[in-house]
């Protein structure tokens, strides 16, 4: 199939992402069309959500997730608040269900533009995340970035919100850390045998906390959603906040994140149109919309 699909270039607070509207179609978007795209400055991104016929009764549509490398991603909260935008604006609903490789996903529009993204459970266990060895506690584990006698990034926090992450807690301002440098090492750990997501996770107080996140398969990102719940659940886990903590982003943005009494993860936040095209999802080839020309 060699028709060209619809997308919009979309950003939840800064998280770069693409929808493309492949519903009704056999075709997916391959890897190598994701390289493609993230290679073009114009629609350089860090994932792309690609919007299929759903597979399941009673949800609104299966998600395929791609990241900037083309590998396959199992979450992105940021990229879900951004299909929940972009089929909110073309059918009127608010409430939309979603089925992913990590499960269903249950969203809801509110009425100030804020959209709430159900990421389900989060899990703790070693083998779950999944690491490479057992770990009884994975509120920190051994695992460390520089002199063994004087590390700069130790013992971080693990869980998996459908994907796997490691929230190191630092003191200092989460800048004041080359990500850039230790993000590449942490991410292909030999203890992660699916990589993973690393963040760099700074408690401001009780109810707030700053983060910086190398996204596995995307490298240094402005926003990662599933990085935010994992950091927020991690810190109410191991005693450094409450269960509901607002989260701000190297963008600037803002998520609030909830970890309700039933467990389940519910993040908060808004979601940003930029322009829209058609792609080709075998090679990436793309135009831009008349009306979404500069």
């Amino acid at each position: 199939m060699s028709a060209r699909a619809p997308f919009a270039r979309m950003n939840g607070i800064g998280n770069e992402i693409i929808v493309a509207d492949m519903r009704g179609r056999a075709d997916r978007v391959t890897p190598a069309a994701a390289v493609a795209l993230a290679a073009d400055p114009a629609t350089r991104f860090d994932q792309i959500m690609a919007i299929h016929d759903p597979r399941t009764p009673g949800t609104d549509a299966y998600i395929d997730i791609l990241n900037a490398d083309g590998s396959p991603a199992q979450a992105c909260g940021n990229g879900t608040r951004c299909v929940v935008a972009a089929l909110s604006a073309e059918t009127g609903r608010k409430e939309f269900t979603f089925e992913t490789v990590a499960g269903i996903l249950a969203t809801r529009e509110h009425g100030d533009g804020a959209i709430s993204v159900d990421l389900g459970k989060p899990r703790f266990g070693w083998q779950d995340i999944p690491l490479a060895e057992e770990f009884r506690d994975t509120r920190a584990i051994e695992l460390q970035i520089g002199p063994i006698d004087a590390p700069v990034l130790h013992s971080p926090s693990v869980a998996s919100m459908g994907n796997p992450h490691a929230i190191f807690w630092v003191d200092r301002d989460v800048w004041s850390y080359d990500l850039e440098r230790f993000g590449p090492l942490l991410e292909n750990h030999p203890i992660f045998p699916e990589r993973a997501n690393i963040t760099i996770a700074q408690v401001t107080s009780r109810e707030t906390m700053a983060i910086r996140t190398w996204e596995r398969g995307a490298g240094l990102t402005l926003a990662c959603g599933s990085a935010a719940c994992a950091a927020a659940v991690s810190a109410a886990r191991t005693g450094r906040t409450g269960r509901t903590v607002t989260v701000t982003a190297p963008s600037g943005g803002r998520l609030v994140i909830e970890w309700r009494a039933d467990d389940h993860v519910i993040m908060t936040g808004p979601a940003e149109w930029e322009f829209s095209g058609r792609l080709d999802p075998a090679t990436g080839a793309w135009e831009r919309d008349v009306e979404g020309a500069a």
